[in-house]
């Protein structure tokens, strides 16, 4: 039986992936009342220079890369990218507008994965409409963070195909979420089709 919490095509499996985050950031030491207090700032601001230069890149192994770690440094890792050693992460709230004006085909990454902070943040099912459809994305796309059992389902809809379920939570019983519904009625990303083009009628 699997300890892991990775699902990939409807299959608990090991993750062979190593997963780089950004060092913390987005805080600010104020003067109060003649105290230093610490404020962490809230919000979806982009990583700052000074986290994207102190992330510390593995070097053997397949990665999971912030995107903006990787644009920083993606001269110098063409070689680990055609050796397929190279995935990259995106936030919600970032664009992938940069990365597709240096990249001709984003196919050269094998995963890309989808971090959601809050489960309440439906931009998740957006971004991976797009990256199916209009960005011709073919390979793994994994979704990550505050991902619920009940959202599975919907997620495969959109084209995900791979999801990290949360410590602490039965990666068996989130499996399960993704048989939901037997055939859905609607075309989306993983059927295209509405039911009635699928069936004959009688």
């Amino acid at each position: 039986m699997h300890n892991s919490q990775l699902i990939l095509n409807q299959s608990i499996v090991e993750d062979e992936w190593i997963f780089v985050a950004l060092p913390s950031g987005n805080e600010e030491v104020k003067k109060q009342a003649g105290k230093v207090v610490l404020f962490k700032l809230t919000g979806e601001s982009l990583p700052t220079d000074l986290q994207i230069n102190e992330t510390a890149i593995p070097q053997a192994g397949k990665i999971i890369l912030p995107l903006s770690v990787y644009l920083k440094n993606r001269d110098t890792l063409q070689v680990r990218v055609k050796n397929k050693e190279i995935a990259l992460w995106v936030a919600t709230h970032e664009t992938l507008d940069a990365l597709l004006v240096l990249e001709k085909d984003i196919n050269v990454f094998p995963l890309i994965a989808v971090f959601v902070e809050r489960f309440q943040d439906g931009r998740i099912f957006s971004l991976g409409n797009l990256l199916r459809t209009r960005y011709q994305f073919k390979n793994i796309l994994r979704a990550f963070g505050d991902v619920l059992q009940d959202q599975l389902f919907y997620l495969k809809r959109s084209g995900f195909d791979s999801y990290l379920i949360k410590t602490g939570k039965d990666a068996n019983e989130a499996l399960k979420a993704l048989q939901s519904f037997s055939d859905p009625y609607q075309g989306a990303v993983d059927v295209k089709e509405p039911i009635w083009k699928r069936k004959a009628r009688s």
